[in-house]
């Protein structure tokens, strides 16, 4: 049985230790998910699950070497799934899959929350620790069953989500001629950013309609051509810094952070020198400012962050995670990202969370 003191609020107890695990899990985690996406192509290929249950299985044992108990009850449980596999006793499947991947995404969150000093309790530790123990004893009839069970106890979705509708610029709202000539302007910068990478295709449209319907179903409380506005120039910065710097998803040097943290101001200072688009500037600057304080750049508290830019937070975390996991050669799972997002309270306002869950369900019920 899971100790559940352990993982409902996990500690670190030798930073330099945490720090090695750390840095070994940031190496990990993508041949994990690269391995799995091979797998859904060749299911029958057992050197690939020898090799994801050797990975997991190292994680495991740098964990107990590290000193973080909490990690070892979550692995083993994935552990047990692979060595049945491996065993020939279960085959690999999507599902399982989906479990494998949720217990990825958790670990890395936590190591995340961790390093920032932050609380891992709404990450349900617990829940998922149990639900591997005892879907890894299930026998094979009972397996779908447990595993969707498990992954909706967890994330509160149920799996299947895949991905969002294809959107491009002809799906905005308003025709382009009938917009302020200054939103054609900044929509033009934000399809330059765009062409920056095939990951990107789309980015600009999906943002903007998933910004304004989620402004709409809290009864637009925040002015939407101001939002509109926000989305196009929220990343604009990122075009005067080196591409290495925020086309990577590795994790960056002290010095590039820096760099890196400083876009806001960019798209902020062009709004601001622009007539009538203060509000957008102030949206564009706070955007990844956090309710409790620990964002950038100037760390504002729940209060002093306008709402445009809680939308905007949500709107462009659930974008990079889409983009983290594709990077990893993962399909764009809605599932992994909206289970994330959902799990982030520390980082996101919580009102407007649930607005966007009821956005998210709406487009894929009726893709």
């Amino acid at each position: 049985m899971p100790d559940t003191n352990e993982l409902e609020n996990p500690q670190v107890i030798d930073w330099n230790a945490f720090t090695d695990f750390r840095d070994g899990l940031v190496d990990t985690a993508p041949k994990i998910e690269t391995l799995l996406a091979e797998l859904k192509q060749a299911p029958q290929d057992l050197s690939r699950i020898t090799l994801l249950f050797r990975l997991f299985h190292n994680i495991k044992g740098d964990a107990g070497l590290c000193r973080l108990p909490f990690v070892i009850p979550l692995v083993h449980g994935v552990e047990t799934l692979l060595g049945r596999m491996r065993a020939g006793e279960l085959p690999f499947s999507d599902l399982l899959a989906e479990v494998i991947l949720l217990t990825l995404d958790r670990l890395e969150q936590t190591i995340e929350l961790l390093s920032e000093k932050e609380s891992a309790a709404a990450l349900a530790l617990p829940a998922l620790a149990l639900g591997l123990e005892g879907i890894s004893q299930q026998p094979l009839e009972n397996m779908d069953a447990s595993a969707i069970r498990l992954i909706e106890a967890v994330t509160g979705f149920r799996p299947g989500l895949s991905v969002l509708p294809q959107r491009d610029a002809s799906h905005a709202k308003r025709n382009m001629a009938e917009r302020h000539e200054d939103l054609n302007f900044f929509h033009q910068l934000a399809l330059q950013l765009e062409a920056r990478s095939p990951l990107f295709q789309g980015r600009t449209a999906r943002n903007l309609e998933l910004a304004l319907e989620t402004n709409k179903e809290a009864g637009n409380r925040v002015n939407p051509v101001q939002l509109e506005a926000a989305v196009y120039l929220h990343d604009l910065g990122m075009m005067f810094l080196p591409e290495s710097s925020w086309l990577q998803v590795e994790q960056l040097s002290e010095s590039a952070r820096e760099k890196l943290n400083q876009h806001p101001q960019w798209g902020a200072g062009l709004a601001a020198r622009m007539v009538g688009w203060q509000e957008a500037a102030q949206m564009v600057m706070q955007h990844h400012e956090k309710p409790n304080g620990s964002g950038y750049p100037n760390q504002l508290q729940h209060a002093e962050i306008v709402d445009g830019a809680k939308i905007l937070a949500i709107i462009d975390a659930f974008d990079a995670i889409l983009l983290k996991h594709s990077h990893r050669g993962q399909q764009r799972s809605i599932l992994r990202a909206i289970a994330e997002i959902n799990a982030s309270d520390r980082q996101f306002a919580a009102e407007w969370i649930a607005p966007f869950n009821r956005v998210i369900r709406a487009m894929l019920e009726n893709k």
